[in-house]
């Protein structure tokens, strides 16, 4: 089935970490869908504070996931995450155990006031500067933020492989688009050194399949740590890596 065909229509950008981990997901399981460019925080015709968007989601966050199919529309990344694995059977990524999901929820549920910090900390002053953060502000996201690695160092990946045991789950895919934004190899905006297990999940994430389609608007972007990219540079990383996503959707040659 052609991606235009398909029943599920996502609402994002590529460099949205929130979206990426659904796009991630999808490229993932070969599961068709048609990707829907936003700009985040504007008014304009595809802007997330558009009145006819936040008439379909009043938060006006990204991503939306609207499922034609079923006749229902859902936003907030975990909740979409959980959603499509339930709807499509994906148990390996969230089991229907719930003595076994429990810990992928134990993680979700912490997410936005920890490792989700990393945005607020290092990405967003670089590259939204429409937000303008004070400087309290993003002081406060890097102490929530180092708290929360230490807390994957030493607890989440101490014993095992992966966030909730020695198989990925979503709960890797939620975590690993905020922290591995600021590898070398992408942003460059952190250095992991002293976080050995941090490290070496990072290296494992990006073995899995999908990892280097779905993350290519960073690869784009480039080293932001010397300066912050161009509004230039931030379109073509979001439109080239639309691009690349559409047109590799159902390649199973694609990594």
């Amino acid at each position: 089935m052609d991606a235009s065909q398909s029943n599920l229509t996502l609402y994002g950008t590529p460099l949205s970490q929130p979206v990426r981990a659904v796009i991630w997901l999808l490229l993932m399981k070969n599961e068709s869908f048609q990707l829907t460019l936003m700009n985040p925080g504007s008014k304009g015709a595809i802007g997330t504070r558009n009145p006819d968007f936040l008439k379909k989601n009043p938060n006006g966050t990204i991503p939306f996931l609207k499922d034609n199919e079923a006749g229902i529309a859902i936003a907030e990344s975990h909740a979409i995450l959980v959603y499509l694995c339930r709807k499509y059977n994906w148990y390996d990524l969230y089991p229907i155990d719930p003595t076994r999901s429990a810990r992928i929820d134990w993680y979700l549920h912490s997410h936005h006031r920890g490792i989700r910090d990393a945005s607020l900390a290092f990405f967003a002053p670089n590259v939204r500067k429409d937000l303008d953060f004070p400087e309290s502000f993003i002081d406060t996201a890097k102490k929530n933020f180092g708290r929360s690695l230490k807390s994957l160092e030493t607890f989440w990946l101490d014993k095992s492989r992966f966030i909730a045991g020695d198989d990925v789950s979503i709960a890797d895919l939620a975590a690993y688009v905020e922290v591995g934004q600021l590898k070398p190899e992408f942003t460059n905006l952190f250095d992991f050194k002293p976080f050995p297990n941090v490290k070496r999940w990072l290296t494992d994430m990006t073995r899995i399949n999908s990892h280097d389609i779905s993350h290519i608007s960073l690869t784009i972007l480039g080293d932001i740590s010397k300066e912050s990219p161009a509004v230039e540079k931030i379109i073509d990383a979001n439109k080239l890596g639309y691009k690349s996503i559409m047109s590799n959707q159902f390649d199973t040659d694609k990594e």
